[in-house]
C-alpha cells in the first residue's frame, strides 16, 4: 500500500490516468538495476528514485573525479574522491528516502553478472565500454530480463530496449564489437555535458513505461539523437534469426570472456608460451618507463591533441598528433626505444601497431596512458 506521505509525494503521478494508484503501486513494487553511475546512470537513477521505483540496485566500482562533474550530475564537489555508489546513495536518499538502494561495489564480469542481475526486474545499461554492454546483453537474454540501453558519443546518442521476448538483442544490432581502440572513449574525444542527461532521461522514461506496461516502448526501435542539429530519428530493428544468443540456432549458452571477445586482451588458452616472441609484448608499465627516462634511453612520443598536451604532459615528450604520424615518420629515431603516449592507452596502441608495420622495432605502448602515469608516478601531472 501507499502511505499518506507517498500519496502526497506522487500525487502528480496518481493524477495521470495511465499511472493512477495501481501504477504507482507497480512502481513501488518494481526493482531496477542501474549499471554504471556516470553520465547516463546519474539522471537515470535520480529520476527512477524520484518516480518511486521501490528498489534500485547500483553497480559501479569507480571513484568521483573532478572531470566527472561536467555531466555526472548525481555527484558534486563534496563527492570528489568518494566511491560513486556512496555518493549516489546520498543523493538518491535526499531525493527520496523511501527508495531501497542496494549497492554493488564491483566491476560487472562473467563470474558475478548472473548472480547480481537475477534479483532485478529490469536492467538499465549506462556503461561506456563494449565489454560490459555485451556482458549485460548476454546476461539479460539468458535470464529473460529487459535491457534498457543507451550510449553517447560526442554530440550523438542512441537508446533502445533489448532482450525482450518479442524484440532483438544488442547482438542483433552489433553482432561483433569494433576493433579494440578504434572507437575512442569520451575521455579521449569529449562529450557534450547535457547529452548523457538527455539519453539517461530517455532510459528512465522507458524503464517506467515497462513497469507500467503503458505506451509504446523502444522495442525493435533504435532512437538516435543529434544534439548539434537538435534532431531525433528512428531506425527499425528486427530480431536476427542467426543471432548467436537469441536466434533460432543459439550457440552462446553461457557467459564468455568479454575482454577477449572485444579484443582488450589475448586469449591465453591459445597462446603457446614456449614460442612467444619478446617483440609481441608491446606494452610498458609506468614504473618501467620512469626507469628508462632516468637512464635517457627512450624517445617519448605523445599522440594526443594539442589541447590535451597543454593540460598534461610528461617532461621531454614530443607531440605528434595521431593523424599526423604518417607524415612525420622521419622525426622518429630508430636507434632508441620509442614509448607512445595517449590519454588512456587506446590511441597509442593503434600507433604502436602502425609503427611496427613500418619498420620500427622497439616501440611500446604506455599501458594506461598518461592518466595512469600521473596516478602512479607523477602526481604533479594534471589528470583530466
Amino acid at each position: 500500500m501507499l502511505t499518506r506521505e507517498e500519496l502526497k509525494r506522487y500525487s502528480r503521478h496518481v493524477l495521470l490516468s495511465e499511472v493512477g494508484m495501481e501504477g504507482q503501486k507497480r512502481l513501488k513494487k518494481a526493482s531496477v538495476l542501474v549499471v554504471g553511475l556516470g553520465g547516463l546512470g546519474s539522471p537515470l537513477a535520480m529520476y527512477l528514485a524520484a518516480s518511486g521505483v521501490g528498489t534500485l540496485g547500483l553497480v559501479d566500482f569507480d571513484v568521483v573525479e573532478t572531470s566527472n562533474l561536467q555531466r555526472q550530475i548525481i555527484h558534486g564537489n563534496s563527492s570528489i574522491g568518494q566511491l560513486k555508489i556512496e555518493s549516489a546513495l546520498q543523493t538518491l536518499k535526499d531525493i527520496n528516502p523511501d527508495v531501497h538502494v542496494v549497492l554493488h561495489h564491483v566491476a560487472l564480469h562473467s563470474s558475478n553478472a548472473k548472480d547480481i542481475i537475477k534479483d532485478y526486474d529490469i536492467v538499465a545499461d549506462g556503461t561506456d565500454n563494449f565489454q560490459t554492454r555485451y556482458l549485460v546483453n548476454d546476461t539479460c537474454v539468458l535470464l529473460g530480463k529487459p535491457n534498457v540501453y543507451a550510449s553517447v558519443y560526442k554530440f550523438e546518442g542512441q537508446a533502445s530496449i533489448f532482450a525482450t521476448n518479442d524484440g532483438p538483442c544488442y547482438r542483433c544490432l552489433y553482432p561483433s564489437p569494433p576493433g579494440a581502440g578504434t572507437v575512442p572513449s569520451c575521455s579521449e574525444v569529449g562529450v557534450l555535458g547535457v547529452l548523457p542527461g538527455i539519453m539517461g532521461t530517455v532510459q528512465a522514461t522507458e524503464v517506467i513505461k515497462l513497469i507500467l506496461d503503458k505506451g509504446k516502448p523502444l522495442i525493435g526501435r533504435l532512437l538516435v539523437y543529434n544534439a548539434l542539429d537538435m534532431r531525433f530519428s528512428e531506425i527499425r530493428l528486427h530480431k536476427n534469426p542467426n543471432c548467436e544468443i537469441c536466434g533460432e540456432h543459439q550457440t552462446i549458452k553461457e557467459l564468455i570472456d568479454y575482454d577477449v571477445f572485444c579484443g582488450v586482451k589475448k586469449d591465453e588458452s591459445k597462446i603457446s608460451h614456449s614460442t612467444i616472441d619478446p617483440q609481441d609484448n608491446k606494452e610498458i608499465q609506468p614504473q618501467s618507463l620512469l626507469h628508462l627516462i632516468r637512464k635517457d634511453e627512450v624517445f617519448l612520443l605523445d599522440v594526443r591533441e594539442p589541447h590535451e598536451y597543454e593540460i598534461a604532459r610528461i617532461e621531454g615528450s614530443e607531440l605528434i598528433p595521431l593523424q599526423q604520424i604518417s607524415k612525420n615518420l622521419n622525426k622518429l629515431p630508430k636507434n632508441k626505444s620509442i614509448v607512445v603516449i595517449c590519454h588512456h592507452g587506446s590511441r597509442s596502441k593503434a600507433v604502436v601497431d602502425y609503427l611496427h608495420s613500418n619498420g620500427f622495432d622497439n616501440v611500446y605502448n604506455l599501458q594506461g596512458g598518461i592518466d595512469r602515469y600521473a596516478l602512479e608516478i607523477d602526481g604533479i601531472i594534471e589528470r583530466y
